[in-house]
């Protein structure tokens, strides 16, 4: 039997709001999905009970608030089924993930003449701090292309990888185009040529089981908020081999064991990544989100989500001179689209003015768009507090918008 959105939606307040009279369809999930009570209690919990910094204080109020942030990193490890708790690193998101990866392991590793692989449908968080490091280090950028379906060619990795590719990042789903990478066969082609892979997680984790270990993934990370969580905290995983090697990023508290004018020596992992007082609520929080997702189930939760894929895309299909950008085979539910003559910014302005948060214009991915050709799109992303009846409205709402431009 499939996923009941109805069951869910009285735990979202906001989807229960007006906006210019009517009622919400919020079809903005890739960006930041909605955050369900079971979160915000717990966050308001912390806040009026135990709120105190962590791992600093022998009283009560420091322990309560130390005991629900080490569960939360408990939580994410068995989440992505890491090997041990101490290679889950809480950062402010999965931007400041791949910063911190991209400075602390390029430190390390990567070196004048050296490259680094990303694709060209990576969000720009996977690109710039790469960019940056081979600026830096007077490294070598290579991109791995995909095709007009918005699937990466990874045949071309056979070319791409030399002796001195030092890391591959690629994202798991792809924000703009919806297309569900195959990271087991990339992560496999490159441990075969000793090349360390980081996943971009930010747009999977929510609809799909992750394993970390079965993957064999070196890095892997991830936002709060796009997890029905709060904004403001991340996760990185890494093996706990790298983490080893790899140098502090960011200096401070928490993150010393020892600290003189002469010397500093560094803290034991997971500390020695997080300096300065962490985010600790918000992270408790995101414990919270995770629970509340496992109770659902991801995989009724991904299977509810492809009905709402195809329930969309043989809607829009249907709209003349609409396009999709993004037909991969495999697919999460993200559409975008543009229909001919009409700006995105004209589209999603207008369906805002009937209630319908879609977002508009390159979605931070302006390779993607440089690859078709435009200067950006209209994306509707579903969750699995949708329903039908809102992809209906959006839909309707599109032909309202094409009669008002006779298109």
């Amino acid at each position: 039997m499939s996923l009941d959105p109805h069951k869910y939606r009285q735990d979202f307040p906001i989807l229960s709001e007006k906006v210019y009279g009517k009622s919400l369809v919020y079809f903005d999930n890739a960006a930041t999905t909605q955050t369900p009570t079971q979160v915000t209690d717990v966050l308001v919990e912390y806040y009026n009970k135990y709120n105190s910094n962590i791992h600093r204080g022998v009283h009560y109020l420091s322990n309560k608030s130390t005991e629900g942030a080490e569960n939360a990193r408990l939580k994410v490890q068995k989440f992505i089924n890491a090997a041990h708790s101490h290679e889950v690193i809480f950062t402010a998101g999965t931007t400041e993930s791949i910063n911190l990866v991209a400075n602390s392991f390029g430190e390390c590793y990567v070196s004048e003449g050296d490259e680094v692989i990303v694709s060209e449908m990576e969000h720009h968080s996977n690109i710039v701090p790469w960019q940056m490091l081979c600026q830096r280090k007077k490294a070598t950028l290579k991109v791995l292309p995909f095709n007009d379906k918005g699937e990466l060619m990874t045949e071309k990795l056979e070319d791409l990888i030399t002796d001195r590719t030092k890391i591959l990042a690629v994202n798991h789903i792809s924000n703009s185009l919806g297309t569900i990478n195959p990271i087991k066969e990339i992560i496999d082609f490159a441990h075969s040529k000793n090349v360390p892979v980081l996943i971009d997680a930010a747009q999977s984790v929510q609809h799909k089981k992750i394993d970390v270990q079965a993957l064999d993934a070196d890095f892997l990370v991830f936002s709060g908020h796009k997890l029905y969580g709060p904004t403001g905290v991340g996760v990185l995983y890494g093996k706990e081999k790298y983490l080893n090697e790899m140098p502090p990023w960011q200096g401070g508290g928490e993150m010393i064991k020892e600290v003189t004018f002469e010397k500093t020596t560094y803290n034991e992992l997971p500390f020695k990544f997080e300096a300065g007082t962490p985010n600790y609520i918000d992270t408790i929080g995101l414990g919270a989100a995770i629970d509340y997702v496992e109770a659902i189930g991801l995989d009724e939760i991904d299977a509810y989500e492809q009905e709402l894929l195809a329930y969309a895309t043989a809607k829009f299909e249907s709209i003349p001179n609409l396009r999709i950008y993004g037909t991969a085979k495999n697919k999460t539910s993200v559409i975008s689209f543009l229909v001919e003559g009409i700006h995105f910014y004209d589209m999603g302005m207008l369906l805002d003015q009937m209630g319908i948060a879609v977002r508009t214009g390159t979605h931070c991915t302006e390779p993607v768009m440089q690859h078709f050709g435009i200067d950006g799109t209209v994306r509707a992303s579903f969750a699995f507090y949708n329903t039908k009846e809102e992809i209906d409205a959006l839909f309707a709402g599109i032909e309202k918008v094409c009669k008002m431009f006779a298109v």
